[in-house]
């Protein structure tokens, strides 16, 4: 459990791992809030009490949401101000917060009842190459199944197209073209043909409601103009296409799909993206459980594969691990990534195959 000293150096935290991505709005942002946020206010109370794991649970990131929430409708010009970056000086964005920290304090409270859906249509070009390499192993036909689905804009993986270092897949043209600034060697240039999508989330997120998707929209940072258009293009996809998503606990929903009849000749694969660290320890046990399980049973006609792009907090970095079976190879770091895709780099082989196991706080420890 934390306290209220381990609650506000979340804000440090947080604040570091932006700057490592070239956010230096949303930097300023939390260092700011750690410097103001007090007991003043019952959003405060909320932070500095948190009970739970605060960087893991992202308590930053839910009240910075908040705050662009304010920015982006209009309701405080000071948010503004700094939302713009229109001022720096750290003791003026220090002024202007702690205002409308107590100005807005029941606006803002909601903002820390649930994790931020920071739902990203550019994390699947390190999904998608992550699929491509068990496309190159086993074949193109693939069966997904995500958790940590948010708002399913990663379930629209299929009708995305892709540049992955001159790698291309996908329809062509589409409505949003997934090209990120490639490092290192290519993915493997492998057909794929995703025949099934479909994803889970606690508490998913209905785009056909106006509110839900300006609040999906929030929580993408201010500094990131490409990252809003694409947020954008994809929410109106979304609503064009529609996604299969069920509300459900993601052990629940894992252990049910596994037990499903599988199509022959297909790969099923589960998939997720800046989730695991937000499953409780029981649940990631129960999920690595049922894999196993489903692995064992695993055939040339039936496969089954792992897809995961998850946070290495110790190193600022996301990680793009892959897994098939049958096969006796371990998980495999086959990728590097930006958190939202703005890069990818391709790892050669022979892949590190360290477990990717979630420590307290949200990092990771490869052992």
């Amino acid at each position: 459990m934390a306290d209220e000293k381990t609650n506000r150096q979340s804000f440090t935290v947080q604040a570091d791992y932006c700057a490592a991505m070239d956010a230096p709005i949303t930097t300023r942002v939390c260092l700011s809030l750690g410097r103001v946020i007090d007991r003043e206010t019952a959003t405060g109370r909320a932070v500095l009490d948190w009970p739970g794991e605060p960087v893991a649970d992202a308590i930053v990131l839910r009240l910075v949401g908040g705050f662009h929430a304010l920015h982006r409708s209009g309701a405080d010009w000071g948010v503004s101000r700094v939302f713009r970056g229109e001022l720096i000086d750290p003791t003026g964005v220090d002024v202007l917060l702690e205002e409308a920290l107590i100005t807005h304090d029941a606006a803002l409270l909601p903002w820390l009842d649930g994790p931020p859906q920071t739902n990203e249509a550019g994390r699947s070009a390190g999904l998608m190459t992550g699929l491509l390499h068990l496309a190159r192993r086993f074949g193109p036909k693939i069966e997904l199944l995500e958790i940590g689905s948010s708002a399913g804009l990663n379930l629209m993986i299929n009708h995305y197209s892709y540049d992955l270092g001159g790698v291309k897949v996908g329809p062509d043209p589409a409505a949003l073209l997934i090209k990120p600034a490639w490092r290192g060697p290519p993915p493997p240039d492998a057909p794929v043909e995703i025949v099934g999508v479909r994803g889970v989330d606690i508490a998913p997120v209905n785009l056909a409601n106006d509110a839900a998707a300006e609040r999906l929209a929030a929580y993408v940072w201010v500094d990131a103009l490409e990252r809003q258009t694409r947020i954008d293009t994809a929410i109106a996809m979304v609503r064009q296409h529609g996604v299969s998503l069920d509300q459900g606990d993601a052990a629940d929903w894992v252990e049910a799909r596994l037990l499903e009849p599988q199509a022959p000749d297909t790969t099923r694969v589960l998939m997720h993206s800046v989730v695991w660290q937000y499953l409780s320890s029981a649940g990631r046990d129960r999920i690595r459980a049922a894999m196993a399980a489903a692995g064992a049973r695993a055939t040339g006609e039936r496969r089954l594969g792992w897809v995961m792009m998850e946070p290495n907090r110790d190193l600022h970095r996301h990680e793009v691990r892959v897994q098939g079976w049958p096969c006796s190879t371990p998980m495999e770091l086959v990728a590097l990534t930006h958190a939202h895709g703005a890069w990818v780099e391709g790892l050669e082989a022979p892949y590190e195959t360290r477990d990717y196991v979630m420590r307290g706080g949200g990092a990771v420890d490869q052992r």
